[in-house]
């Protein structure tokens, strides 16, 4: 338990919990369960930082400023599955060239334009956060990876990836079990949380449906893209409601 717990922190953070086991295929999956409990503390860390910033600077610079903390919390691996998928999803290419352009570690226009847009979007729905809607920030990072849990279930577009050995050893059970986190922070939050989980639902189905006519199936590029899309995608609920503007609440 322990062993698995230290793995999810040591993949999907730079907290230093050190893994000094040798590796296992699958051990990333069998880590799976512990997926959503990194997301909240990634999220409540990320949190803290957001209110301690808020204190002492004007709201958009406490916003990138967080935003830093947050890149710095998960070394930008998420990014990176971001990045990738922009350069590789679009555009006209067979199957085999859009998984080399996704392999390829040079970063290409489309990846370029999409970790600015997300990054945009992130700071500027930090900087608009009512301070009543800080647990969103929470909730985000929480849903956004246990949104990898389900998605791993779907076909592997590359065997042997890191994406193929995070799904060997993901159990259904725990897919469903872990679930109880996310829905728990969604019930807190309330209508606010139930427009949030609907919203990071249908973005995250938009881009697997992608993945999954461009590609195949999903690797671990598209889980990490998934995160992101679905963190920002969240946030950005959280901004439309606080201003009024949504028309089903």
């Amino acid at each position: 338990m322990m062993r698995n717990l230290r793995t999810a922190f040591g993949l999907l953070t730079t907290l230093p919990v050190g893994i000094s086991e040798p590796w296992q295929p699958g051990d990333s999956g069998r880590a799976a369960f512990w997926v959503p409990l990194v997301g909240l503390a990634v999220g409540g860390l990320v949190w803290l930082a957001w209110l301690g910033l808020n204190l002492i600077f004007p709201a958009l610079v406490a916003a990138v400023l967080t935003l830093a903390v947050w890149v710095g919390l998960t070394g930008g691996l998420h990014l990176d599955g971001l990045a990738d998928c922009c350069d590789g999803l679009p555009g006209s290419a067979s199957r085999e060239r859009r998984l080399e352009i996704m392999k390829d570690p040079h970063l290409g226009a489309f990846g370029v334009i999409g970790l600015f847009f997300v990054l945009t979007l992130k700071a500027t729905a930090l900087s608009l956060l009512a301070p009543s809607s800080g647990l969103s920030i929470v909730f985000a990072a929480t849903l956004g990876r246990w949104l990898i849990l389900p998605a791993s279930r779907l076909p592997q577009a590359r065997p042997g990836g890191m994406g193929a050995d995070f799904a060997a050893g993901v159990r259904p059970a725990g897919v469903w079990i872990t679930a109880a986190l996310p829905i728990s922070l969604a019930v807190l939050l309330g209508m606010q949380g139930a427009f949030a989980v609907l919203a990071a639902l249908i973005s995250g189905a938009a881009l697997l449906s992608l993945a999954w006519k461009r590609i195949g199936g999903v690797t671990g590029d598209v889980l990490g893209a998934l995160v992101e899309v679905a963190e920002t995608v969240i946030l950005l609920s959280f901004v439309f409601r606080t201003r009024g503007c949504n028309p089903l609440f």
